[in-house]
């Protein structure tokens, strides 16, 4: 890729991701949280840095001004004036590349399961009291109490992993699977809203080998999925702008299911490029 190009890219990235991490950055030196826009700096691992570095991905190798500048990225050779994604870091990454390519093929295989209506936010709050919940600066939409019938008249059937984790001790017995780390593999599905998030995780737990425009794509999704699953939360965040998303209304299922329909689709589509980056490395 010659400099006019990849110099044209590296800069419509910035200015995309500039957008997201800018407002985050601000809060954090003002010592503010969002629980909404501030989570996937602080729930993934991913810097804001990180995202916004500009880099090809596996199978483009950089020329021109500039490339010496990739020496110091994580995962790039420079060598003979060409930057490029070092090739041994396949052979280093390629037990993890595996295992995150059979997690999203499995993941990519089950059929959509749908209707567990986000009541994972709501178990992760049942039967606490209002200082003891995760996001206490923020009153329960429906009061102690109230949540709790919510809690009990529905069906609870988290199938995510990182979502189970945080269930309260109350709440863990109610759900129909008890996943755990191991059973990862044998439970995510396609529909689940945690599962369209962490397309963002693997995809930059497969960098350099993906783009950072595919990590910018996972990620503007998974920012989409964070505003529903928080809307459909016990919470009430209407003074951030967050109107609920009514999940104990037939109204509010009925849209709640459209939005897993359609997070789905996109990151299938975005799985099946990870899952492309992922047979290129391997191969």
């Amino acid at each position: 890729m010659d400099a006019d190009t990849w110099h044209a890219r590296k800069s419509r990235h910035e200015e995309r991701v500039d957008a997201w991490i800018g407002p985050h950055l601000d809060r954090r030196g003002r010592g503010l949280s969002h629980p909404v826009e501030d989570f996937l700096f602080t729930y993934y691992s991913y810097r804001p840095a990180a995202l916004r570095r500009w880099h090809p991905g596996l199978g483009v190798s950089l020329s021109g001004i500039g490339v010496e500048a990739f020496r110091v990225v994580k995962g790039y050779v420079v060598e003979g004036g060409r930057a490029y994604v070092d090739p041994r870091q396949v052979a280093e990454r390629r037990l993890q590349v595996e295992r995150i390519r059979d997690l999203l093929k499995a993941t990519q295989s089950r059929p959509l399961a749908l209707r567990c209506f986000g009541m994972h936010e709501w178990a992760m709050v049942h039967q606490q009291s209002a200082d003891e919940v995760r996001h206490s600066a923020f009153p329960l939409r429906l009061g102690v109490e109230r949540t709790a019938e919510v809690v009990r008249s529905h069906r609870i059937s988290c199938t995510h992993y990182d979502a189970f984790r945080f269930f309260t001790a109350a709440a863990r017995p109610l759900n129909a699977v008890q996943p755990s780390r191991e059973t990862r593999v044998r439970n995510e599905q396609p529909g689940c809203l945690h599962v369209s998030m962490d397309c963002y995780k693997w995809a930059y737990k497969l960098a350099p080998f993906t783009s950072a425009e595919l990590v910018a794509d996972c990620f503007e999704l998974a920012r989409e999925v964070r505003v529903t699953d928080m809307r459909a939360a016990p919470y009430d965040l209407t003074e951030l702008g967050v109107e609920p998303l009514l999940i104990e209304t037939a109204a509010g299922k009925a849209e709640y299911v459209a939005r897993q329909r359609e997070f789905a689709a996109r990151a299938g589509r975005l799985r099946t490029r990870l899952l492309s980056v992922c047979d290129d490395a391997l191969a």
